[in-house]
């Protein structure tokens, strides 16, 4: 069984706290996190009536209504076509974010189901394919899951088996469960002692080497063998060399689209620039943020720099192998989205992730 994991970001819950105008009191901000909690829940714009009865706010209508009016002006809500009632703007969602929302935790069997679900993972294509329905499950959201960085993993094992008198499959094992496999002809027959050494001397150099490292270490390795055997060495370097070039490039997986369609009026004009935008991997990486920064991360609305993404929220965390964050995972969705649960589902998920990889 896996114990409740360690997170591996920070606690504060996001990294953009953009300075919002004057400080509000704390009846304003109480005024404005019911709304936010009203229209996340209703779909429905809020009105002052609607509030009093709803929350506990210890005043009346018209103070209330003078606080909403306080909130218009300072640009936290907003007044949707004729509409009596308000609902956020990009800036209220922010200040509630910084500054109202809680971190919602997972319940005990939906921590099992999540442990359950992951565990049963084989390999690490499994495990990403099961973490990203699973994130769309949880937040009914878009998922987005990352490769972990080859950037940032290390060497666990260089594996040689031979196929044939001349050919050799080599398979690349790193610390967070990628495996690499080429096929390598070399330039003659390979005899069993020499492929041993090779093998050995492969995993004396690079075992526990960060990947970037590998060809520096590796370098001056066909100089440890005799002459005659040295073409083969540089054979098998050489596409271990390309390996780790050709997957520099970093790998995501994505889930839930069709869960958009049910937010078609939370865009304004169409859903077909967030569809594009999700098709373009190199956006999706940028979306998602430098896979060093492990913190929570919450992006609303034009905070987003791609303009297809505006009408969209980001939350985002690094997951990974013991203290360092190796990906990142997250969820894409409408500005007006539950931003403690999907904050606490997203972190949860990221917590099991990066224990499975730890116990791989």
């Amino acid at each position: 069984m896996v114990d409740e994991p360690r997170s591996v970001e920070p606690a504060r819950a996001v990294v953009d706290t953009r300075p919002v105008g004057r400080p509000l009191d704390d009846r304003r901000l109480a005024v404005l996190r019911a709304i936010v909690q009203d229209y996340v829940g209703t779909e429905e714009p809020v009105g002052s009536k609607a509030l009093v009865e709803r929350h506990s706010l210890g005043v009346s209508p018209a103070t209330v209504r003078n606080d909403m009016a306080a909130l218009e002006e300072e640009g936290f809500i907003q007044q949707p076509h004729t509409s009596a009632g308000r609902i956020p703007t990009d800036k209220g969602y922010r200040l509630f974010v910084d500054r109202l929302a809680e971190v919602k935790p997972m319940t005990s069997p939906e921590r099992r189901a999540i442990r359950h679900f992951l565990e049963g993972a084989v390999d690490l294509d499994d495990v990403v394919a099961r973490t990203v329905r699973l994130l769309a499950q949880l937040t009914r959201q878009v998922a987005v899951v990352q490769y972990p960085s080859l950037t940032r993993s290390t060497v666990r094992h260089i594996e040689l088996v031979q196929l044939t008198p001349a050919k050799v499959m080599l398979v690349l094992i790193t610390n967070t469960g990628r495996v690499e496999q080429r096929i390598v002809d070399c330039p003659g027959a390979v005899g069993d002692t020499v492929l041993a050494d090779l093998r050995a001397k492969l995993n004396a150099r690079a075992g526990g080497r960060p990947l970037p490292e590998v060809p520096v270490a590796l370098e001056d390795l066909p100089a440890a063998f005799e002459p005659a055997e040295r073409p083969t060495v540089s054979t098998v370097l050489a596409t271990l060399f390309e390996t780790l070039a050709e997957q520099n490039e970093e790998r995501i997986m994505l889930a839930g689209t069709a869960n958009l369609t049910r937010f078609g009026h939370d865009f304004p004009l169409t859903i077909q620039p967030v569809l594009e935008a999700l098709e373009e991997q190199v956006v999706l990486l940028r979306l998602l943020g430098e896979t060093a920064d492990a913190a929570m991360t919450v992006r609303i609305g034009h905070e987003n720099a791609y303009e297809g993404l505006n009408s969209t929220s980001v939350v985002s965390v690094g997951y990974g192998s013991g203290d360092q964050s190796v990906a990142k995972l997250g969820v894409i969705g409408p500005t007006r989205m539950d931003y403690p649960g999907t904050m606490g589902a997203v972190r949860a998920v990221a917590r099991y992730v990066g224990q499975i990889l730890a116990e791989s």
